[in-house]
This record gives C-alpha cells, sequence and structure tokens, in this order.
C-alpha cells in the first residue's frame, strides 16, 4: 500500500467521522495482513448468517438492519492509518470491533482497544503463538478475546452485543443457539441407534 493510498484511506475515515450519514457500520473487521482473511471470514459468516450485511459502498449502503466493514490495517507497517481508524470509530459510528492479528507480535487488537475505548474489541489470535499477545492488556486496558482462529464466535460475541437494542437480532441469536442444541441431539440419537462402527463409517463417507 503506498503513502498516497494510506492518506487516502485516513481521509476517508475522516470524513465519514465528520459527516453526519444517516448509515454507518455497526461492526468493524480489521486484520494486519490479508493473509489472515482465511481466518477472519468465520466473522464474516456469523454476522451475515444472522442478517448482518456488509458496507463496499458508503453512498448506497445495504438495507440491513445491522451492518459491518472490513479492511486490512497493520499495526507495524501502516500505523498511522491504525491510529485514524480506531481514534475514528466512535465517531463514525461503530459500535464494536472486531480485530485479528497473527504472530508473536499481534499488536493490532491491543492498541486498536487503547485507540478506540471505550467502544469494546473483541480480539481474535490468528495463530495460537498469538494467544499471549492478544490477551495480555493491563488492568484498566480491556480487551474482549476468543481462542486462537475462533473468529466466528468474534461474531456472535459482535452480535451479542448489539442484540440487546435489537429484539430482532436476539431473535436470531436464540434460534442459531437452539439448533445447535437440536443438531447435538439428531447426531446423539444417531451415533446410539447406529453403533458406534456404523455410525463412524458413515461420518467419515460425507
Amino acid at each position: 500500500m503506498t503513502v498516497d493510498a494510506i492518506q487516502d484511506l485516513i481521509d476517508q475515515f475522516e470524513r465519514e467521522a465528520a459527516s453526519d450519514q444517516a448509515h454507518t457500520p455497526d461492526v468493524g473487521i480489521i486484520m494486519g495482513s490479508d493473509s489472515d482473511l482465511d481466518v477472519m471470514a468465520g466473522a464474516h459468516e456469523a454476522l451475515t448468517g444472522l442478517g448482518f450485511e456488509e458496507v463496499t459502498d458508503y453512498e448506497n449502503p445495504p438495507e440491513a438492519e445491522f451492518t459491518f466493514e472490513t479492511y486490512v490495517i497493520s499495526a507495524h507497517r501502516t500505523p498511522e492509518l491504525m491510529y485514524a481508524y480506531a481514534q475514528t470509530a466512535r465517531e463514525r459510528g461503530l459500535d464494536v470491533i472486531i480485530a485479528g492479528a497473527g504472530g508473536k507480535s499481534a499488536d493490532l487488537p491491543n492498541m486498536t482497544a487503547s485507540l478506540a475505548y471505550p467502544i469494546p474489541v473483541i480480539g481474535v489470535p490468528v495463530q495460537e503463538k498469538s494467544v499471549d499477545s492478544v490477551i495480555g492488556m493491563p488492568t484498566g486496558a480491556p480487551i474482549v478475546a476468543v481462542d486462537a482462529g475462533k473468529s466466528f464466535n468474534a461474531g456472535l460475541s459482535a452480535a451479542q452485543l448489539l442484540a440487546r437494542s435489537s429484539p430482532k437480532l436476539e431473535e436470531k441469536l436464540v434460534e442459531y443457539h437452539d439448533n445447535l442444541q437440536t443438531d447435538v441431539a439428531a447426531v446423539s440419537r444417531k451415533l446410539h441407534e447406529q453403533g458406534t462402527p456404523a455410525f463412524m463409517a458413515a461420518r467419515d463417507a460425507e
């Protein structure tokens, strides 16, 4: 990303923060590199499964009740962009940020949580070795974190935070949870009725 491209994004965030646009994303998904997208796509899956839509054109936003945006922002390679994103998040209308980063120095979630405070930030360690870095915030500088690679759970957590003001979203979350229970019950019955060897053979053949 060139210096001009970075400045264009910074200017965009600042314009959006200063505008009175009627519709802004509720959730921001950011990651340190596009190589993290395979892991962070879980948050996209969770949110869209609950009826969220992704904003890609701010002049023609989707009509969904809840929306989200996605950016690549590196704490180490583009610190000015990270600062601009986090510091304008509140004025831009974001209610929750999901931030993922990999490596032993996964600083994007932590720095974003500090700069965007009091907006809650859900950290996603993209790799197992990123866990200590993501959860290692000092007392008074909170961050919520999920286990390594569990960005789907981060998406669900973001939805939970927003659901308290939306009975419709809360209903979708309850329905999702009920479906999980139903799936477990169905698998349990099938295992019991087929017996272990037949069940395992059928499962492995799928």
